[in-house]
């Protein structure tokens, strides 16, 4: 089996709809078709300061995707990079497919001269966080949110 990890193009619209309603699901929320057409023209519009994102290819079929942004930080120079959203189809978690997806923004941060490449996660997702132990540092951040 052969994973290609490559940007996110226009022409992915209808699987990456697909992935990131798994996404969606997995994380039991939903989320109006308004914002699912921003999102995906802001991952594809290739400004500056607007959010990317790749795609997951194994032998030929999309199975995962990632969404990233640089930001500034008020602690370095450099912008650091928030990986907002990691997916797999489950039939092919445990194949190395998140950590392909993670090590691609991890690149792209390094070419960008971002400072450090962070992401949050539902402390529940033991599967997950598995890999993410292995490859970063938890911190003893807590996030909170304040809805207007």
């Amino acid at each position: 089996m052969s994973v290609e990890i490559r940007p996110l193009a226009k022409s992915d619209e209808a699987e990456w709809r697909r992935l990131w309603t798994g996404y969606l699901t997995f994380y039991e929320t939903t989320v109006p078709e308004s914002v699912y057409r921003t999102t995906f023209d802001r991952l594809t519009s290739g400004e500056a300061h607007e959010y990317s994102g790749f795609i997951a290819e194994l032998d030929g079929k999309p199975v995962g995707l990632t969404h990233y942004l640089f930001h500034r930080h008020c602690w370095s120079i450099e912008n650091i990079c928030y990986l907002q959203d990691l997916f797999a189809d489950p039939q092919v978690r445990g194949k190395g497919i998140g950590r392909a997806l993670i090590e691609a923004v991890h690149a792209e941060a390094t070419k960008a001269g971002a400072h450090s490449v962070y992401w949050t996660t539902n402390q529940n997702n033991t599967t997950a966080r598995q890999l993410y132990d292995r490859i970063a540092k938890v911190t003893p951040f807590i996030k909170y949110v304040k809805m207007v």
